[in-house]
């Protein structure tokens, strides 16, 4: 917070400043009737009739009170990561796409609208990277007709926590009663060290395919049409999927650089001895031969265990992504 000379907090922050990364203090009363003190940090996403929105890196949007402020400053973005790959977000997110393709898509300016007959929000949402050349309305009307002539919900994919994330968009769709029904993490890692991992000996009994088989669908699940699941599975630069046989999957992409992991998925018999570890380690081996050099993955945020097996792997968070769904009934 910014203090001045005679040691007063000072706000130091205008709504010409909307669209910034900042750091707010506010004063609330306490149970006991005393003032407490919250502090927020995050991108200034409104500032309209008396109320601030910011939203945070996790994504998470908070209103305030104007009258509640009692300091505020403009923050620099992060300082850039020490550890792992550098990455800026529209590179992994670009890579990201690739690595998870709908079976049809079409462009609306800077937007892409991708259907995969609602195998996963991934393959069925837009993806906002850049300017639709359309006054946001009209666009997102476009997007709610679009996705209605395939009998699907509408989604918009945004994210949060990073040079060039999409706060103000994700904040403009809350605003219009769009509602965020998941979040998750960008994780990047060196790869060597994934590939150095000691898998044991369960690392030896793995297989690696170009395809999936019906063993590794019917691990991974949330397969209702299995011919559209493989075609977006299947999709991208190099492919490959592993199978521990009765026990894990896990899917692999090579794109340049990027080796990205998905659809880790452990037997819940057969968790915590160290198979999802196996085999990313035999994935990144493959990846490293294929001249990548750094890994990516995305995990739900309440996802603990995945969470706690990609910590011991050396990945750490770049930024958050969400799905915001159209909600008919707020529209009218």
């Amino acid at each position: 917070m910014e203090i001045t000379a005679g040691g007063l907090l000072e706000i130091r922050i205008t709504p010409a400043d909307v669209g910034k990364r900042v750091s707010v203090r506010r004063v609330e009363s306490g149970t006991d009737g005393a003032p407490s003190f919250t502090d927020t940090v995050g991108v200034l996403t409104s500032w309209d009739q008396g109320v601030l929105t910011i939203t945070r890196k996790s994504g998470e949007i908070v209103h305030i009170s104007e009258s509640s402020l009692v300091a505020g400053k403009i923050v620099p973005p992060a300082p850039a990561r020490r550890r792992g790959p550098a990455a800026s977000f529209e590179e992994l997110a670009r890579v990201g796409a690739r690595a998870w393709q709908p079976l049809e898509s079409e462009s609306l300016g800077g937007w892409t609208l991708r259907a995969a007959g609602g195998f996963t929000r991934r393959a069925n949402s837009v993806l906002p990277l850049g300017d639709p050349e359309l006054p946001l309305d009209e666009a997102l009307a476009r997007v709610t007709a679009w996705y209605a002539e395939r009998e699907l919900p509408a989604y918009v994919q945004t994210a949060t926590g990073a040079v060039g994330t999409q706060e103000l968009l994700g904040a403009e769709l809350e605003r219009r009663g769009w509602v965020n029904e998941v979040s998750a993490q960008v994780r990047i890692a060196a790869l060597a060290p994934v590939a150095d991992v000691d898998g044991g000996a369960s690392a030896a009994e793995v297989r690696l395919t170009r395809a999936p088989d019906e063993e590794w669908l019917a691990r991974y699940g949330r397969v209702e049409d299995p011919e559209a699941a493989r075609r977006v599975l299947v999709a991208g630069p190099s492919v490959w999927f592993a199978t521990l046989p009765g026990r894990a999957i896990g899917r692999l992409v090579v794109d340049g650089r990027w080796a990205g992991f998905a659809a880790v998925e452990v037997d819940p018999q057969h968790r915590r001895a160290g198979l999802g570890t196996a085999v990313m380690a035999v994935l990144a081996r493959r990846a490293l031969e294929e001249g990548a050099s750094a890994a990516w993955l995305q995990v739900e945020a309440d996802n603990a265990g995945a969470r706690a097996l990609y910590d011991g792997l050396g990945f750490t968070a770049h930024h958050a992504y969400h799905h915001f769904r159209f909600r008919a009934e707020a529209a009218r």
